[in-house]
Formats: C-alpha cells, sequence, structure tokens
C-alpha cells in the first residue's frame, strides 16, 4: 500500500475501538485513516441477513450494557448520525423451572421488590454500584489511575472489595433461588469459573450498569453503532479504507503513529521484529479465554416463554439455578462443553419490529465452549431455550450456527471465539496486554495497541480506543 500523504495516525481494525479512537485523534486536530481487512467495517459491531432475507441478525454482539454509559461515546454527537437506544422494559430476566423468574429492571427498588426475602440484600450489594455508577464508568473503566481514585477512596474501596471476590462468596449473601440465579446468570459474563476472583465483580459491573443506563439495544442492530462512528469520523475529516488487510508494518502508509485495533497474537506477527524483548515475551504468554458457540434463529412468532414476564426482557439467562449455571462454567474452564450450557439469548425483535419482516423475530443466542473448541452446540442451546419455552422448536423457519473456528473467522480479534480480547482473570486485568505504565503504549514510541486486550477489556464501549488515542496526543503527537 501506498499514499503520497503522511498521516499523523493509521489506525488498523475499524471495530469500536479503532473508530473510536480515529475520533479522538480527529477531534483534536489530527489526520487519522482508519484501515480494514473485511469488505465491511465494524469488527464486532455488525449486523447481516445471516438465516433469511429481510431479517436482520448482530454478527457478534447485540446487547450493550457498557454502550449506552460509555463516556467515551457519551461525548460525541452520534445520535445526530443515527444512533438510537432502545431500552426493554426488561434489562435481564433469568427464568427457573419452577415458573418463576428473576427479573431486572432498570429501577432498582422494582428489581429488588420482587426478590422477596432477597430485597434488602441485593439492595445493600447493588445499590452502592448503580449510585456511584457514573463514578466508576469514569474512573474505572480505563487504564489504573491511582490518583483518580485517591480522590474518591472509601468509595472505591467498597466497590473494590465487593469486585475483586468470587461469585461463590457473593451468591452467600442470598438465600432464595430467584436471587442466586440472577448473581450467577449475570457473572457467567465473565467466562470464569465462579470460584475465581472477580467472577463476581462481573456482574456488579454489569447489574450497576443497568440499573443506570440499562442494557439496551441499538435500533437496526449493532452496524447503526458502527454506521453512526464512522459517519461523525468521517465528519471530522477521518478517512476509512476497507479491503485492506495488514499484514506486516510496510503494509501501512506513510505514518507518525500507528494504533492496532488488534490483539497481541496479531500484533507480534504484523510488528514482532519491532517488539522484542520482555514486551514480546509478555505477548506471547498472553491467554486468551474461552470461545463461543453462536445461534442466530429466524422465528414465525415470539418466543412462547412459559412465564410470560421473560417476554419484556432483551436478553433472557438460560441455565436454571445459580449451582446448574456455575456447573457449566467449570466444566468450560476445564476445556469440556457443558451437556446444559449457561446460554445467554436475546430477542430484539420484540423491541425492534425492523429487525423481521411481516410480524416475524429474530433470536441471537450464544453458550460458551472450550477455547477453539469445533463442538456443535445447536441442539444443547436449542434444549435449554425449549425447556423454558415449550413448542420454541415450531417457529424456527431459518438458522444460521458459528462454530469458535467460524466466530474468529468473522472477526480475527476473537481468536480461538474468545469475544472477550483475552482471558479475563485478575491477573490479567491489571496487566493487560502486558505490564507497562501506559498499557496501550509499547517499546516502539510509534507503535500503540488500542484493541478490546487493553483495558477495560471486552464490550462495544470505545473506551480502548478512546483512551489509547489520549496516549498517542500525549507521546507522540504533541
Amino acid at each position: 500500500m501506498t499514499s503520497e500523504q503522511r498521516w499523523d495516525a493509521v489506525v488498523v481494525g475499524s471495530g469500536p475501538n479503532g473508530l473510536a479512537a480515529g475520533i479522538t485523534l480527529a477531534r483534536a486536530g489530527r489526520s487519522v485513516v482508519v484501515l480494514e481487512a473485511n469488505p465491511t467495517i465494524g469488527g464486532g459491531a455488525r449486523s447481516a441477513a445471516l438465516t433469511l432475507p429481510g431479517f436482520v441478525h448482530d454478527l457478534c454482539s447485540a446487547v450493550h450494557p457498557l454502550g449506552a454509559s460509555s463516556p467515551a461515546f457519551a461525548r460525541w454527537p452520534l445520535k445526530e448520525h443515527g444512533l438510537e437506544w432502545i431500552q426493554p422494559p426488561v434489562a435481564v430476566a433469568h427464568p427457573l423451572d419452577d415458573g418463576s423468574a428473576a427479573l431486572v429492571r432498570q429501577n432498582l427498588d422494582a428489581t429488588a421488590g420482587q426478590l422477596g426475602a432477597d430485597g434488602e440484600a441485593y439492595r445493600r450489594l447493588v445499590g452502592p454500584v448503580a449510585r456511584d455508577w457514573p463514578l466508576i464508568a469514569t474512573d474505572l473503566l480505563g487504564p489504573f489511575r491511582p490518583g483518580r481514585i485517591a480522590r474518591h477512596p472509601f468509595r472505591f474501596a467498597r466497590f473494590g472489595w465487593h469486585a475483586l471476590q468470587p461469585a461463590t462468596a457473593l451468591a452467600r449473601r442470598f438465600a432464595t433461588p430467584q436471587a442466586r440465579a440472577l448473581l450467577g446468570g449475570v457473572a457467567a459474563h465473565s467466562f470464569l469459573r465462579f470460584d475465581r476472583a472477580v467472577s463476581g465483580g462481573f456482574a456488579l459491573v454489569l447489574l450497576g450498569a443497568a440499573h443506570s443506563a440499562g442494557w439496551p439495544f441499538a435500533r437496526g442492530g449493532s452496524q447503526a453503532i458502527t454506521d453512526a462512528l464512522a459517519a461523525y469520523l468521517r465528519s471530522l475529516g477521518g478517512e476509512i479504507r476497507s479491503g485492506c488487510k495488514v499484514t506486516r508494518m510496510e503494509d501501512l502508509p506513510s505514518h507518525r503513529s500507528v494504533l492496532f485495533d488488534v490483539t497481541p497474537r496479531q500484533l507480534l506477527a504484523i510488528a514482532g521484529d519491532r517488539l522484542r524483548g520482555s514486551y514480546a515475551a509478555q505477548l506471547r504468554r498472553f491467554r486468551y479465554g474461552p470461545g463461543v458457540f453462536k445461534l442466530d434463529l429466524a422465528l414465525s412468532e415470539p418466543i412462547p416463554w412459559a412465564n410470560p414476564e421473560v417476554g419484556e426482557a432483551g436478553t433472557v439467562h438460560l441455565g436454571g439455578s445459580f449451582e446448574e449455571v456455575a456447573a457449566a462454567a467449570r466444566s468450560v474452564a476445564r476445556g469440556r462443553v457443558s451437556e446444559r450450557p449457561f446460554v445467554l439469548l436475546a430477542q430484539p425483535s420484540r423491541f425492534d419490529p425492523g429487525r423481521a419482516p411481516d410480524a416475524r423475530h429474530t433470536a441471537w443466542a450464544y453458550c460458551h465452549v472450550p477455547n477453539g473448541s469445533g463442538a456443535d452446540m445447536t441442539e444443547p442451546i436449542l434444549a435449554q431455550v425449549e425447556r423454558f419455552a415449550p413448542g420454541f422448536r415450531k417457529l424456527i423457519i431459518g438458522r444460521s450456527a458459528m462454530d469458535a473456528a467460524a466466530v474468529e473467522f468473522h472477526n480475527a480479534n476473537h481468536v480461538g471465539g474468545d469475544i472477550n480480547g483475552g482471558l479475563a482473570s485478575l491477573t490479567q486485568l491489571l496487566t493487560r496486554p502486558a505490564i507497562r505504565p501506559d498499557p496501550y503504549t509499547t517499546p516502539d514510541p510509534t507503535i500503540f495497541i488500542c484493541s478490546a486486550s487493553t483495558p477495560p477489556g471486552g464490550g462495544v464501549h470505545g473506551l480502548c480506543g478512546y483512551h489509547a488515542a489520549r496516549s498517542v496526543l500525549r507521546r507522540a503527537l504533541r
């Protein structure tokens, strides 16, 4: 690739983090070009007709707990560029075999009220996180900054004490099956065993987000997030080029700095000769987490939940009791698929009718599998849905399945099907992708990394790119 222009910054990868990096630099008056290997931009935030014509499915992420409250997205006029959030009445539902269900509504008191004997315990545990959410989102969803935390030591100490605990410890606060199952389903987003540190912290962060900003969909599909970011970047003078695969540094146009929205494995493959010594060794030791098996369905009717209230939820957690969800997580951590997997299901067309034609519907679901697993989990996923929605199978008129390899094929950053950019263990959360004062820098002063393998990690929020770009402005483009 050649270009006469010398760019202030080249961004490799057009996922939300890459686009956020480009926007941050363009807003500072720097010249930016974003390069994308695929024909379409967006990385983990893309939509397509995967099953039947007219049915819109999200290729990767569908629900965005951290998107609506992202401090980066909040700074930018994305609504003016077409982004509209849809908030279902219930953020997440977790049905049980007895017909009951735990329902998380944006109102904390309404959520606690339906947890019966555990209502007050839920308020004490989640209430402070919800109240402090603006502070947490601003100061904790990013690189570790002791100075920021020092401004609110007691509030952060309270959050940190609970967030470091495993889900098994937090579950002891609850007595009812509903509250315990609810905690387990949200903790499962960590992809960790429930006896591992910070698995409970994931539950607290996501529940805090639910009560602060909800768990919304983007109207029209996750592609709408990408399209809004891209439109805003172009309005600032940034350029985006698709179909531009970068396999070595020589593929890049002339530049003063480059930001890679890739994982450590790809960064080493592209720029390894410029990243030697202990840093390269740390990247080689970087650990990827479990993968996912994903299923998209076209339906003739809405899912017939045994408990009708589950139909009000944008996201449904299927896995039964806390103990069952914990067992599924334990199996995957040990390198085995679970016969009764934890299933995360979204039903966007219930709230965004444009996703399907003729009053029909879509469903988006995945379960966790060992990294790189080729197991076909279609039947176990369908069985878990049928368990809580008898007659569901009869409504399926189209399906699309992706094993871990197919998930990686659609987005190279999802190594082995890992959609979180790396294992979210306590150690790796604090050191991703390597131990450095500024995690977005590398030994080469012109090379930066801005993917979900950097803080704060996975999710469609753009914060990895935003913080990395600010690092570039401080260090390479002063």
